[in-house]
């Protein structure tokens, strides 16, 4: 089996920035499982939960944006509300395929996240990368 490019590992550390959570129109998919961990966080129930933060996408449920800015209906003063109850996207970001494609994909996403190759970031190992793209 070949080696991936960041066979080594890639510096990264959530700096809480919001940048990850705003910007271009997307997709934020969440199960049910979530929705119910996020509804808890925020003390409504479930019903409520769906009705004010979901919009349903063939069938499946992703978090609302704000019209214009497209930031996730979570996102507060650069600050996520349900942190730490994010759904899984969320907490596998930067490792996602898409990202881990090729150094340069790294490196334009990186463009967008400061806790990228920050200098003070640890190296999260080859292991935890793959688990994070299991989970995906």
């Amino acid at each position: 089996m070949t080696k991936p490019w960041y066979n080594k590992g890639l510096r990264f550390a959530c700096t809480e920035c919001g940048k990850c959570c705003t910007g271009e129109p997307g997709y934020v998919w969440i199960s049910q499982r979530e929705i119910e961990e996020m509804a808890e966080t925020l003390q409504i129930s479930v019903k409520e939960f769906i009705q004010q933060y979901t919009r349903e996408v063939d069938g499946n449920f992703s978090l609302r944006e704000f019209p214009r800015t497209y930031d996730c209906i979570f996102l507060r003063d650069g600050k996520c509300l349900v942190y730490k109850a994010r759904p899984k996207q969320c907490r596998t970001f930067p490792f996602w395929p898409e990202n881990l494609d090729s150094k340069d994909a790294w490196e334009k996403c990186a463009n967008r996240c400061e806790g990228i190759n920050h200098e003070h970031a640890p190296v999260i190992p080859l292991s935890k990368i793959r688990e994070n793209l299991e989970e995906m």
